[in-house]
């Protein structure tokens, strides 16, 4: 069905605002967590299940996404992944327990998957020609990079004029919105249903491993991490992992191609993946409660102290990351964004009690904000550098989904050793020095994330397309 550019636009801007409110979903629950932590009773380590139980299945059902929207037709998934998110964030706003709103929050992750998964196959379809899918990749990108700073400010603005409640419930007139608005002007499309197969055995296997994994560590104080439950769970994790790999080494369709991690640039960017995102989760969760308990600011001033980041990290989306990679390549980029990530959350680690906006936020937001923007592309074009056109997309889900993995399993294990050295009090001094153990350990994240990339990536000659992707972006 060939559309109108008009219609073409508007139908990218129904998959933009589709995959925004994903993207706000992501930051906008950090800024209420102390929110959500004192209505609801959770315990400092129990909390990162509020963030947790979205990435893991985020995470674990990304691919499987895809494969679904291969198989079944790309609008059809986009229209069920928005049906199931935006039921799931209903549940979230009536949440009156950990428990509901845990499992509310899982059923999002997986929701959001889908949506994340087949919105930009349904973009490459609507643009079929470089020019214009070039342009309409420059917006996608700036809006997503963007969501970051509504959502830090949305989350302030609801949580303290109305209630934590409605970080979620606003997400309903949206995903209405984007439903209706699909239907009329995105195009549908057939599948492959009849001829593909799926691999639900490698989605279930991989998000069950990480799950046992993260709820050993995250109850590791409170069981004991001698104790037969956590050795036990950690055991079950490995050995569900081990089935996750046969399956996929087994199965003729397989969820994860393991021999794509024979590409050296796509496995090691993984490993920069990995480390990236949990210190990344580090400075996101742990900032918002230091901000909160310690210096005493209400959302709407965490919202805001997030925003000077968010905003260098927009600008850098918007082609200055293009152009240092052009100009440098990927190892110099992700080196020195990594080490600044670094220097960032040591300045965090050191932040007192007594702390000021001015001198002990800002500078640390601002060189937290340049090292992600400096580092997070070129740790995605790094991947892609070593694998076929036929495959880039694969490649970019499966570092997504350990970018998403690594977070989830990077925040339960800072999460638990903070409350272990926090020790169950709730004094100031005691809450910082459990944040700044979790800080510090992000410091060695992103310093080996840093010198893993130097090290071992290799910088290859950057593919015309990127070229004229930066060339675009900065009009």
């Amino acid at each position: 069905m060939t559309l109108d550019r008009r219609r073409r636009w508007l139908a990218l801007y129904v998959l933009c605002l589709g995959d925004l409110m994903i993207v706000l979903d992501a930051t906008i629950v950090n800024v209420a967590l102390p929110a959500i932590r004192t209505d609801l009773g959770f315990s400092a380590a129990s909390l990162a299940w509020v963030v947790n139980a979205y990435l893991l299945t985020f995470g674990g059902f990304l691919l499987l996404g895809g494969r679904l929207g291969d198989l079944y037709g790309h609008r059809r998934l986009f229209l069920a992944g928005i049906g199931v998110f935006t039921a799931a964030s209903l549940v979230c706003g009536l949440s009156t327990s950990q428990g509901m709103l845990v499992t509310a929050r899982a059923v999002q992750g997986f929701g959001g998957a889908v949506v994340s998964a087949v919105a930009l196959s349904l973009l490459l379809t609507l643009f079929p020609e470089t020019g214009e899918r070039t342009k309409a990749m420059g917006f996608f990108g700036f809006v997503l990079a963007g969501g970051g700073s509504i959502g830090v400010l949305l989350g302030g603005v609801l949580t303290d004029l109305l209630s934590w409640h409605w970080i979620f419930l606003v997400n309903i007139p949206i995903g209405i919105a984007v439903f209706v608005l699909c239907l009329l002007l995105v195009p549908g499309g057939r599948g492959q249903a009849l001829t593909g197969r799926l691999d639900l055995a490698g989605a279930v296997t991989v998000t069950g491993a990480l799950m046992l994994a993260v709820y050993a560590i995250v109850n590791g104080n409170q069981a004991g991490w001698l104790s037969a439950q956590t050795l036990g769970l950690l055991a079950a994790a490995v050995a569900v992992l081990g089935a996750f790999l046969v399956i996929e080494s087994r199965v003729s369709a397989p969820l994860v191609p393991l021999r794509l991690f024979k590409r050296r640039n796509l496995a090691v960017s993984n490993v920069v993946g990995i480390l990236w995102s949990a210190g990344m989760f580090a400075w996101f969760f742990f900032a918002a409660q230091y901000l909160s308990f310690v210096l005493g600011y209400d959302e709407l001033q965490v919202g805001l102290a997030f925003l000077p980041a968010n905003l260098i990290m927009g600008a850098f989306s918007l082609g200055l990351s293009a152009r240092i990679v052009m100009r440098y390549g990927t190892r110099l980029p992700i080196g020195v964004g990594m080490t600044l990530v670094a220097i960032g959350l040591a300045l965090f680690a050191r932040a007192p009690v007594d702390g000021t906006f001015w001198l002990d936020v800002l500078p640390t937001m601002v060189v937290l904000g340049i090292g992600v923007g400096m580092a997070m592309n070129p740790v995605l074009i790094a991947a892609m550098s070593d694998v076929d056109q036929s495959e880039a997309g694969l490649a970019s889900g499966v570092v997504n989904t350990s970018f998403m993995m690594g977070g989830a399993l990077g925040l339960a294990v800072l999460a638990s050793l903070a409350a272990w050295k926090t020790g169950g009090s709730t004094a100031v001094e005691a809450l910082a020095a459990g944040y700044h153990l979790a800080f510090m350990i992000g410091v060695a994240f992103a310093l080996l994330a840093a010198g893993i990339a130097v090290v071992f990536l290799r910088d290859r000659q950057v593919e015309p397309h990127l070229e004229a992707e930066a060339a675009t972006a900065l009009e």
